[in-house]
Parts: C-alpha cells; sequence; structure tokens
C-alpha cells in the first residue's frame, strides 16, 4: 500500500537554468513547441537533465506534482495518476476542463492521448526505497507502471521529477524551483510563501499544547498502518513545528502495519486517518477495539490530506490541522 502516501526528502538535484534573464519575459502561450529566445534545462532530482530550445509552457504530468504548478498558476495541458482530478482534494475548486486526463487509475496512462496534448515538459515524482532517502534508478518513477512505459513516454517530451525526501520545507522550496524555471514570477511565489509562513506559525502555536497524534491509513482486512513521521515529509514538517508523534517501532520502511487485535497498544490523543485511502472516521469507530482508542472515544478523529508540495496547499493544510489541533484536548 503505501506508495500513495509516501513523502520524501530532498537529494539534492541542482536547477540549470540557461537564458535566465528571460524567463520572467516567457509567458505561458498555448502554442506547442518551448516558447523564449534562449536555450532552457532544469536538471532534477535524480540527476537528469532536461534540455529544450526555450522555456516549456505546455506541462503535463503526475497529479500530486502538476497540482503544485497550477497553484502557482501553471494549468496543465494533461495529468495521470492514482485518481481521477475530481477525486483528489488537491484539484478542489480548478477548471478540469483545461486539462485532458489521461489516466486515472496508477500506472494506465492512454500514451496515444498524452502525445496529442503535445506537452513540451512532463513532470513527475521520485520516491525512496528507505529511511536514507535512496532512490533507485532501476525502479520507475512514482505513476509510471514500468521502465518501459516511462521510456516512451520520455519519448513525447523530457520528464523531470521531484524527488519526495526529507521535510517537507525542502520538497516545496525543491518544487518552488521548477515552478520559478517555467516562468511563475518572484512576486507571487514569495505571497504563497508568506501564507505558508504564517500557517507553520499557527501551527507551532497549536502544539504547544502537547496533544500527541498519529496518522493512519486503515482497511476492514488489513489492519492499521501506522506512518512513520521521519520518513514522510509533512508528518516530519509537523513534528519539527513541535506536535508530538510517537515512533511506532518496526522495522519497515514508512509504515508500521498493526493489527486491529493490537491497536490498542498506539493511544495517541488525535488520530489523522487518510482520506485518499482507507477507512473514514465513522468505518474506523465500527471497528470494535479501535473505537476503545482516546481519540477515537473523545471524537478526536481528524482527515490526514495528502496535499500537494507547495507553498499553497500546504498552508491551507498546516492552517486545517491547527484548527483541528486548537479544539482538541489531552485524553492519553
Amino acid at each position: 500500500m503505501p506508495s500513495a502516501f509516501t513523502r520524501r526528502r530532498f537529494l539534492g538535484g541542482s536547477l540549470a537554468l540557461t537564458a535566465t534573464g528571460l524567463l520572467a519575459a516567457c509567458g505561458r502561450g498555448s502554442t506547442p513547441g518551448a516558447s523564449g529566445s534562449g536555450a532552457w534545462s532544469f536538471t532534477d532530482d535524480v540527476g537528469a537533465t532536461a534540455r529544450l530550445d526555450g522555456m516549456p509552457t505546455r506541462v503535463a504530468g503526475l497529479n500530486d506534482a502538476i497540482a503544485s504548478l497550477w497553484n502557482y498558476g501553471v494549468t496543465p495541458v494533461a495529468s495521470f495518476g492514482y485518481t481521477a482530478l475530481d477525486d483528489d482534494v488537491n484539484f478542489a475548486g480548478k477548471d478540469l476542463g483545461k486539462v485532458k486526463q489521461v489516466g486515472r487509475t496508477y500506472g494506465e496512462i492512454d500514451i496515444d492521448a498524452l502525445a496529442a496534448a503535445q506537452p513540451q515538459l512532463i513532470v513527475a515524482h521520485a520516491y525512496p526505497v528507505d529511511g536514507e532517502g535512496t532512490i533507485d534508478k532501476e525502479k520507475p518513477l512514482y505513476g509510471f507502471k514500468d521502465l518501459k512505459q516511462q521510456e516512451t513516454i520520455a519519448s513525447i517530451a523530457p520528464i523531470v521529477a521531484i524527488a519526495m525526501t526529507g521535510t517537507a520545507r525542502d520538497v516545496v522550496a525543491r518544487t518552488t524551483e521548477l515552478a520559478s524555471a517555467v516562468g511563475v514570477t518572484g512576486q507571487t511565489l514569495d505571497k504563497h510563501k508568506k501564507d505558508y509562513d504564517a500557517a507553520a506559525d499557527r501551527l507551532r502555536a497549536a502544539t504547544a499544547s502537547g496533544v500527541s497524534a498519529m496518522a493512519i491509513a486503515a482497511y476492514p482486512s488489513d489492519g492499521v498502518h501506522i506512518a512513520k513521521a521521519p520518513d514522510d515529509p509533512a508528518l516530519r514538517s509537523y513534528t519539527e513545528l513541535g506536535l508530538e508523534y510517537p515512533d511506532p517501532g518496526g522495522d519497515g520502511y514508512y509504515w508500521r502495519q498493526v493489527s486491529w487485535e493490537n491497536i490498542g497498544d498506539y493511544r495517541t490523543d488525535v488520530v489523522l486517518y487518510s482520506i485518499r485511502d482507507g477507512l473514514d472516521a465513522e468505518e474506523l469507530r465500527k471497528q470494535p477495539t479501535f473505537a476503545k482508542l482516546p481519540a477515537a472515544e473523545s471524537g478526536q478523529l481528524y482527515p490526514w490530506e495528502f496535499s500537494s508540495m507547495d507553498y499553497v496547499a500546504q498552508a491551507r493544510t498546516l492552517n486545517q490541522l491547527a484548527e483541528n489541533l486548537e479544539k482538541a484536548r489531552k485524553v492519553t
């Protein structure tokens, strides 16, 4: 399960821009072909460098990645991912008619439809295989079924990947570099960063109560998967802002799988449940052992939103979490 929720730390890819002075002047036209009068390049987090004759104006890619660019004003031409855009909270309020959805199930991408959208750049994410942030280059980037599919899609347009490693602030900063590279102005980014910083301050104040939390994805026949904060950039950022998040233990990466019979051993004041997959709050309370947890008995079950890694989405999520923690109380 699981890779759908994993977020990771920036591995240290570098941004390489030629003719940077031209970027601000290049608009986001709708005609095929990269715009601008100078060469453009971007080195991603797996060490691959995308090169074009000019700044790309037609961007497609993984839902989670294009959501960030769209929040900064870059409307994608095509999308693929874990689910349809209509079912993804990251696209709420967006005009989805502007985007060709070429994949609504993980790994199933209509390559002909993607090619017809004429993207100049395709964006994706890279996930590590362990807690050290190791990216296995022998495996496809997140969103692609296999390397063969990825290579076929790379023949349509170059692919750049942002590594989901470390803390959310690192990943957001890296995504911001990509946004800047495709023409988002510093003024726009600075405005959204102020909102993000204000939301972080609010969450920091909310965590001062000492309320503890754990984030889970639970399934009737598979028990409860408890996320490990150090392995998830968003959760890690919450702990850096003061959230008490007990280590669930276990040797596995990212998740600690716990049976329904043993979930009573994991007691926190608040439980964050995944809204992308798994049981919701009402369904969790129908599980007899889970219903006896302090967080369940006190009604402190709150959504765990898989938000895109940008200032806009992260500010929204930080504010929502802060609001929930502000009304929560110690029950353990």
